[in-house]
Formats: structure tokens, C-alpha cells, sequence
């Protein structure tokens, strides 16, 4: 089931189309779905609505620093 909150206007419709089928290929419940989703989305966020494909490696660990940091998450979430 589609998440109708997520943006769906210009490349962003492109990614999280992409989002889904990837998803979808791996069989993966509704519940994980929403879950890769939201975790995709606060990412996108966290760096200020760039798009996924202009962030690296190293924004992917500060993201995660700031998780573990910040967020206080788990290291195995």
C-alpha cells in the first residue's frame, strides 16, 4: 500500500517509484515498506531535501552519527 503523504511532484515521484519497486521486488510487508520509507524520507530531510543521488558515503555516515548521536537510535536500527 502507497504512502499518499509522500511527495509526488517532479523527480521526486521518479525516486519514490523507484523506492517501491525495489521494495516490492523483495516481497517486503506493508509494515517494512512504511518503515524503509520513513527512514528514506528523514534522510532526505536531514540534508535538506538534496536528492538521494547527490548524497555519498560520507553523508550517509553523518546521517548515521547523527542518529546514534543525536537520536539516541540503536546501532543495529
Amino acid at each position: 500500500m502507497r504512502n499518499t503523504s509522500v511527495p509526488t511532484s517532479g523527480n521526486s515521484t521518479i525516486l519514490w517509484d523507484q523506492v517501491w519497486a525495489k521494495i516490492r521486488l523483495r516481497h517486503c510487508s506493508n509494515r517494512t515498506e512504511q518503515a524503509y520509507t520513513d527512514w528514506i524520507k528523514r534522510y532526505i530531510l536531514h540534508f535538506g531535501k538534496r536528492h538521494p543521488r547527490d548524497l555519498g558515503a560520507s553523508e550517509a555516515v553523518q546521517f548515521l552519527t547523527h542518529l546514534a548521536v543525536s537520536g539516541k537510535v540503536a546501532a543495529s536500527t
